[in-house]
C-alpha cells in the first residue's frame, strides 16, 4: 500500500471510530508507532482536524466532514463475499441490515462495476447443513442492549422446553459451538449466565441503565467455554 492509500485508509478509521490507538492504526496498516506519528501529523498538516486524548488515542474533532466514501470493484466484491458467509453466522435481523447497507454501496458503484458484480453475485454459492441456519431476528436487539447497556427482559426457554422470564445485562454474543450466545448477567441467578440466542422467545428493552456497577470483560469470560480457543 503506498503513503497516499494509507494516509486515505487511516482518515477512513479515524472516521469510523471514536477514539483510535497509535498501535491500532500501527496493527491494521502494519506500520511502526513512529510511522502513525507521521502519518497523522501529514493529515493534521492537510487541514484535517485531529486531536488526542490520553489513554484513548486520536479523534477526529467533531463538525469534520468528508465526502461520500466510493468503492472500487474488489472491496464491492469483498463485501458480497461476506453477505454469502451471513447466510450461516447471522440472523434475520442482521441480514435484512446488510442487504440494505450493500444496496447503498452498489448504488454508487460505476455501471461496468455493478454489471461485474451482479456477475459475481450469480456464480458464487455456499452449501449450509441446517444447524446453521439462524431463523431468529434478535441480534440486531440485542447489539443495542449491548452497546447502550441496557438491562432487558426475556423469555427463555431452558433444554427441559420451560419458559421464564429473565431481567439480565447483557455483556456481549459469542459465537461457538455452531450458534449464537448471549453473555449477561442474571438478575435471577445472580451471576453471569450464557443464553442461548435461538432459545429466546421474546425481548424487552425498557431503555434502562445496568444496575450493576462494574461488569466482567467478554474475553475473561471466554475462558471459562467449554470450547478450546
Amino acid at each position: 500500500m503506498n503513503r497516499i492509500d494509507r494516509l486515505f485508509g487511516i482518515l477512513i478509521l479515524l472516521q469510523s471510530k471514536k477514539h483510535v490507538s497509535a498501535e491500532t492504526i500501527a496493527d491494521r496498516f502494519e506500520i511502526s508507532v513512529r510511522t502513525v506519528y507521521r502519518d497523522v501529523k501529514a493529515l493534521a498538516e492537510q487541514g484535517v482536524p485531529l486531536s488526542f486524548e490520553p489513554n484513548k488515542g486520536y479523534y477526529i474533532v467533531h463538525g469534520y466532514f468528508l465526502p461520500p466514501v466510493s468503492f472500487n470493484t474488489d472491496e464491492a466484491g469483498a463485501l458480497l463475499m461476506m453477505e454469502r458467509f451471513l447466510e450461516g453466522f447471522a440472523d434475520r435481523s442482521i441480514k435484512q441490515h446488510y442487504h440494505s447497507a450493500l444496496d447503498k454501496v452498489k448504488n454508487v458503484l460505476k455501471s461496468n462495476q455493478k454489471e461485474a458484480l451482479e456477475n459475481l453475485n450469480q456464480n458464487i454459492k455456499l452449501q449450509l447443513p441446517e444447524r446453521l441456519k439462524n431463523d431468529f431476528e434478535y441480534l440486531a436487539q440485542l447489539q443495542n442492549a449491548i452497546s447502550a447497556k441496557h438491562c432487558i427482559v426475556i423469555g427463555y426457554k431452558n433444554n427441559k422446553e420451560e419458559v421464564s422470564k429473565r431481567e439480565i445485562e447483557p455483556i456481549g454474543l459469542i459465537f461457538y459451538a455452531f450458534g449464537w450466545h448471549l453473555i449477561a448477567w442474571c438478575h435471577l441467578r445472580n451471576e453471569y449466565r450464557d443464553f442461548r440466542v435461538d432459545r429466546i422467545k421474546d425481548i424487552l428493552n425498557r431503555c434502562e441503565p445496568f444496575k450493576k456497577e462494574k461488569h466482567m470483560p467478554l474475553e475473561e469470560y471466554m475462558k471459562f467455554l467449554p470450547v478450546d480457543y
